[in-house]
């Protein structure tokens, strides 16, 4: 079954047949994105989730393909890990969880499963021999430096356990690089976006939530006054770079890259974009306000990436722009809630 998954920047993206992909989180929202891309191009997938924020309806998507495997285990369990691993050609590890303001209220399980349950795949992959592992790290290990576009090698401080998880992952994964020439590629994703992302909760992303508020005829509220922007991301071009590191030059290995558009909108800009995608009016026949509210602990206020070092380096080419890639999410959603 196909959600629609159109292959463009990754088209020429060619793997050994007999390749095997280990993606961790696998049934969450980028987890699923990318298992569905790779089963599509005809190569084994192995699942790995333990479904505490993963979706079970996203394993049952690809049950029925002999190419696809489910495992569901924690990668907080390094044996887990290791069994995972085993016969594994390239690892996109996604598994995390997510939410700044989350991470402030659980530093503690941050740490437990976000870093160690790194740190064990990269244990994991490496002694199973690996050619490449590829990890999500994010646009958060920016901090409060203010200069716009975020450059690679021009960090500010982290403002959460979150961003602190994650720029741990760097530089474990730069020493998995150094010491045991395991060949790793970090992933800085900037505010993705696309088919499958989780509407729900309090900690949901912005886009799907005022998308299924806005179609339930309730009013969003942006936190803060809607100024602050984000490179918002489309889910095509996060595939794209995935697979592109799988086939990066080994000159790659232990950088870390950022993944986005490459250009900036602010929150209200967004909703004001959705609000008239989905043709939504008050009874005067205006378009309707959003409600606003109190800033959030440890946002960063803005968010604009530089991409070249990752078009340098993977190839990558960020073929969806946010108006294409917001056409594409409001017909899923609107097809899918």
């Amino acid at each position: 079954m196909s959600w629609g998954i159109v292959i463009m920047g990754y088209e020429n993206c060619v793997f050994p047949k007999e390749s095997v992909f280990l993606v961790t989180g696998g049934a969450g929202f980028i987890g699923s994105n990318l298992c569905e891309a790779i089963l599509h191009m005809g190569y084994r997938v192995r699942c790995l989730d333990n479904l505490s924020t993963g979706k079970q309806e996203n394993v049952d998507l690809f049950a029925a393909n002999v190419n696809y495997e489910f495992v569901k285990g924690d990668v907080k369990k390094l044996q887990v890990c290791m069994d995972a691993c085993r016969g594994v050609d390239f690892v996109l590890h996604q598994a995390a969880w997510g939410s700044v303001p989350r991470s402030i209220q659980q530093p503690l399980f941050y740490c437990a499963n976000n870093i160690m349950g790194t740190l064990n795949m990269l244990e994991a992959a490496r002694k199973n021999s690996v050619k490449k592992f590829v990890y999500a790290s994010s646009s958060s290990v920016y901090g409060d430096e203010e200069t716009l576009p975020k450059r690679e090698g021009r960090e500010g401080n982290l403002l959460s356990p979150y961003a602190v998880s994650k720029r741990a992952d760097e530089e474990w994964a730069k020493q998995y690089t150094r010491h045991y020439g395991l060949d790793t590629y970090g992933l800085r994703y900037f505010n993705v976006f696309g088919r499958r992302q989780n509407p729900d909760g309090a900690y949901a992303a912005v886009i799907p939530k005022f998308i299924k508020q806005l179609l339930s005829g309730e009013v969003p509220t942006i936190h803060g006054d809607g100024n602050q922007s984000r490179d918002f991301t489309y889910i095509e071009n996060v595939i794209e770079a995935n697979l592109k590191a799988c086939l990066a030059d080994g000159e790659a290995a232990g950088e870390v890259f950022n993944i986005a558009c490459g250009g900036r909108k602010c929150l209200l800009d967004v909703y004001y974009h959705l609000a008239d995608g989905l043709g939504i009016k008050t009874e005067d026949g205006e378009r309707p306000e959003p409600r606003f509210g109190v800033e959030r602990a440890g946002d960063i206020k803005h968010s604009n990436a530089d991409i070249s070092k990752a078009r340098r380096m993977l190839g990558y080419e960020s073929e969806w722009d946010f108006e294409r890639g917001i056409k594409a999410s409001l017909e899923w959603y609107v097809e899918n809630l």
